[in-house]
C-alpha cells in the first residue's frame, strides 16, 4: 500500500482566473516519469473554481473522464451537444474516444469543488459518449468497462467499516473526513494505491466519503 498525502500533490491551475488545482499524477508542466499512472488511472485532480471561473473549450481524446462534485454545481458543455449541471452525488463520465471538446464552468454564485479522474481505455479510438448518473448510492458501483475499472462510492459514519474490493489495483481517494485504511490514517485529499489488494478494510474515524477505484491488471503496450 502506497499512501500519497494531500500536501504532496502537484499544484496547478490559475489563481488569477479563480482556478486552483492539485494533481495526484504527473500532469502538464509537472512531469514525473515515476508517477505517470496507477493501473488505468492517469489523473486524479482536485479542482476548486471560484464563482464565474472555469475551463474554456478544450480537446480530449482516448480518455475516460469521470467527475465527482464535492460542493457547488458544475456546468458541463461538449461538442456532442450535451449541456448538464453536475451536483454532489452525481457521477459524470465523458468518454472522449477519438476526440471531443468540452467546457467546464462554475456558473453558480458559490465556490465549486470537484474531483476529476482520467482513465486510459483498453483500446483507443471509437465514438465519444456521455453519461450522468444522478445521486449514486453506496451499494451501486459505477462501471467503466472501456478502462476495465469500477468506481465505488463509500460514505462512512464514525466506527463504520467497509471492505474494499479485492483487485489487481485499488485506488482509494478520501473526499472528506478521516478514515483508517488497514490501520493507516487518511484525511481529505489523501490517497492510497494498493497493488494486488486483498482483505482491505476502511473504518470511519469521522463522517467520511471515499472514492474507491477497482481496476483490472494493466500491462503496458508492447
Amino acid at each position: 500500500m502506497d499512501v500519497r498525502r494531500a500536501d504532496g500533490r502537484y499544484p496547478g491551475g490559475d489563481a488569477a482566473a479563480g482556478i486552483a488545482t492539485r494533481h495526484a499524477f504527473s500532469f502538464g508542466a509537472h512531469y514525473d516519469p515515476d508517477n505517470l499512472r496507477f493501473g488505468a488511472l492517469i489523473a486524479c485532480n482536485e479542482e476548486r473554481l471560484e464563482p464565474g471561473a472555469g475551463f474554456d473549450e478544450h480537446p480530449h481524446s482516448h480518455t475516460e473522464i469521470v467527475t465527482w462534485v464535492v460542493e457547488g454545481e458544475l456546468t458541463h458543455r461538449d461538442s456532442e451537444g450535451h449541456e448538464t449541471l453536475v451536483r454532489p452525488g452525481d457521477v459524470q463520465r465523458l468518454s472522449s474516444a477519438g476526440g471531443v471538446r468540452h467546457v467546464e464552468r462554475n456558473d453558480a454564485g458559490v465556490p465549486l469543488t470537484f474531483v476529476q479522474m482520467w482513465l486510459a481505455p483498453l483500446e483507443p479510438g471509437g465514438d465519444p459518449a456521455y453519461e450522468i448518473v444522478r445521486g449514486i448510492a453506496d451499494s451501486t458501483p459505477y462501471a467503466v468497462p472501456e478502462a476495465g475499472a469500477m468506481l465505488h462510492v463509500r460514505r462512512l459514519a464514525p466506527g463504520e467499516r467497509t471492505a474494499a474490493p479485492d483487485a489487481a489495483y485499488v485506488y482509494v481517494h478520501v473526499v472528506r473526513g478521516e478514515v483508517s485504511l488497514n490501520g493507516e490514517l487518511l484525511g481529505p485529499g489523501d490517497a492510497a494505491r494498493v497493488t494486488d489488494a486483498k482483505d482491505l478494510e476502511a473504518v470511519g474515524v469521522t463522517p467520511a466519503e471515499l472514492l474507491v477505484w477497482e481496476m483490472a491488471r494493466w500491462e503496458p503496450a508492447r
